[in-house]
C-alpha cells in the first residue's frame, strides 16, 4: 500500500470507529466513509460527529449529504473558472493555435 492509501484507510477506520461508538453499525460508518471518499472531507464529517455527537441516523446522512454537496459545488466552480479561462484565451488570442506560440 502507498502512503496515502494508508492515510485514506487509517481515515476511514476512524470514522467507522466513531459512529459505531455513537451506537450504530459498523456498515453505517463505512457507506458513510465510501460517499464522502476523501481524507479531507472524512475530516469535516469527524469534527461533526465529535462535536455534535447526532442521536439519529438521518442526522449522520444528512451531514454527509451536505458535505458531499459542497465538495460537488466547489468541483463545478473549479471547472466553471477553468472553462472562463479557456473561454478568455479564445478571445485574447483567437482560435488558431499558431498565434499562441507567437505571444
Amino acid at each position: 500500500m502507498t502512503e496515502k492509501q494508508v492515510y485514506w484507510s487509517r481515515k476511514r477506520d476512524e470514522l467507522v470507529t466513531a459512529i459505531k461508538q455513537l451506537g450504530f453499525p459498523r456498515e453505517l460508518g463505512e457507506q458513510i466513509a465510501k460517499q464522502l471518499g476523501s481524507p479531507k472531507a472524512m475530516d469535516r464529517m469527524l469534527a461533526y460527529i465529535y462535536n455534535v455527537k447526532p442521536r439519529t441516523a438521518e442526522l449522520i446522512v444528512d451531514e454527509m449529504l451536505a458535505i458531499c454537496s459542497d465538495i460537488d459545488t466547489w468541483h463545478k466552480k473549479k471547472s466553471a473558472e477553468e472553462a472562463n479561462a479557456k473561454y478568455n484565451e479564445i478571445l485574447y488570442y483567437g482560435l488558431e493555435t499558431d498565434d499562441r506560440e507567437n505571444y
